[in-house]
């Protein structure tokens, strides 16, 4: 069988290309389709994560092991595409090269019969232009004022007084040196 994917790149504009690729083949290869689909070079670290059925990412695959005990990871050329997707599970999450974060949003359009005449993986269709720069992240403290304001207007100069100039840690119970 051969798996039709949408791989959309999160960015302003419309940004795709229609990729077919044998549902046998792995995750690498899937990662090498849309490199060479997209025009990048290939020399960046890429991972896929899989997701939910709104896009929240789950857990990642890496392109190489990564893991502290070598062989311990599973990485992208463990997985044969339909080890992870089919008809039910369409959906996962491909981010290619770490520092500039193009991210992109890859679904499991149709599974078909394989054609003879074929050479797969194949770029189907292409729609847009790459931008020369991936859409910036906004991974800002936004979060933070609305996590950690609440518990900062709580404090009183009385709270923090008992932290000042006492180098004394016996009164929680353990001594200085503890370990």
């Amino acid at each position: 069988m051969v798996y039709k994917f949408r791989v959309i790149l999160d960015a302003e504009e419309d940004i795709f290309r229609d990729i077919a690729i044998l549902e046998d083949d792995t995750l690498e290869d899937l990662h090498n389709a849309i490199f060479n689909a997209f025009g990048f070079d290939g020399m960046e670290v890429a991972s896929f994560y899989t997701c939910d059925e709104t896009w929240n990412q789950e857990d990642e695959i890496p392109l190489f092991d990564t893991g502290d005990v070598p062989g311990e990871q599973k990485i992208m050329s463990d997985y044969a595409l339909s080890d992870l997707l089919d008809k039910e599970n369409t959906k996962i999450i491909y981010v290619y090269d770490f520092i500039n974060m193009w991210t992109f949003l890859v679904e499991l359009a149709a599974v078909e019969e394989q054609s003879a005449t074929a050479i797969y993986p194949e770029t189907l269709f292409s729609h847009g232009e790459m931008p020369d720069e991936a859409i910036e992240k906004n991974f800002e403290a936004d979060m933070h004022d609305d996590i950690y304001g609440e518990f900062e207007d709580d404090l009183d100069e009385d709270d923090l007084d008992m932290f000042e100039g006492d180098d004394s840690f016996e009164d929680f119970g353990f001594e200085e040196n503890w370990n």
